[in-house]
């Protein structure tokens, strides 16, 4: 198992970023016959995996074993700094965090480590405003997805696109999230509307990637993943759903992150 940190500079955001990344080319064999360097390396399945507000790029290894999970399914993980930016192409210059993430970051990636190209073998991911942007942007840049998975998931955008206060919870807004939204009046049906994606897809007859979705029963955002379920199901996409105890924490996190791996295996 490889834990590389690193910076990659970024022409979406015209800067540098951080990203960190699991790479299991060394792991043992069978637990015992140690990693032989004259077997031929398969490409490695890759899932990137986006932190939620106010978190870094070191939130998914300081808060769960996702470096033992991504070992046990022999997984490339990929990790970058997304600051609190919903991982949307906001209006204000360097700040396409959705090309970085959907385009530019995957394109990088495959040019310095040994990860498949194939659509089904790239997955994307993420917690709370991570499990937002895993949801636009996999549907986005579904030519390149194959499957989403989506952690108690900032999936309320009529609340979002309705919100007028100036007070309280600073991400949420009005004057924040234009910034990241742009007009709010125009959010629902542009390209940052998860279910105008899926609409989009579905009439352009194009393959929708595979959905896992869970929610903490105690968590605030549980009724807009329920709605977004029932979305899934009235489109007839091919998803899974899955509540559990727990509230908007690390608990969940780390147990429904493997569980979502054991799914992607599926």
């Amino acid at each position: 198992m490889a834990f590389i940190q690193m910076t990659m500079f970024s022409n979406a955001l015209m800067r540098s970023v951080p990203v960190n990344v699991i790479l299991p080319v060394d792991k043992l064999l069978t637990g015992l016959v140690p990693f032989d360097a004259k077997q031929e390396q398969q490409p490695l399945k890759t899932l990137y995996l986006l932190h939620g507000a106010f978190g870094s790029h070191t939130d998914w290894t300081l808060g769960t074993n996702i470096l033992r999970y991504a070992e046990e399914h022999s997984l490339a993980v990929i990790m970058p700094a997304g600051d609190n930016s919903f991982y949307v192409d906001r209006p204000a210059p360097g700040s396409d965090y959705g090309e970085f993430v959907g385009r530019e970051l995957v394109e990088f990636t495959r040019r310095i480590f040994p990860l498949s190209r194939k659509r089904e073998d790239t997955f994307i991911g993420g917690l709370s405003m991570g499990g937002y942007g895993a949801m636009r942007n996999g549907l986005k840049y579904s030519d390149t997805f194959s499957a989403i998975i989506s952690l108690s998931g900032a999936l309320h955008t009529k609340a979002l696109s309705e919100t007028t206060k100036e007070t309280g919870f600073k991400l949420g807004t009005k004057s924040y999230l234009e910034s990241c939204f742009g007009d709010l009046d125009k959010l629902l049906g542009s390209d940052k509307d998860p279910r105008a994606l899926v609409e989009k897809l579905k009439k352009s007859a194009s393959p929708l990637p595979r959905i896992y979705m869970a929610c903490g029963e105690e968590d605030m955002l549980l009724e807009a993943n329920r709605d977004m379920a029932a979305f899934l199901k009235k489109a007839k996409a091919d998803f899974t759903y899955e509540e559990g105890p727990g509230g908007h924490v690390w608990d969940f996190w780390d147990k429904y992150i493997k569980k979502a791996l054991d799914w992607l295996e599926k």
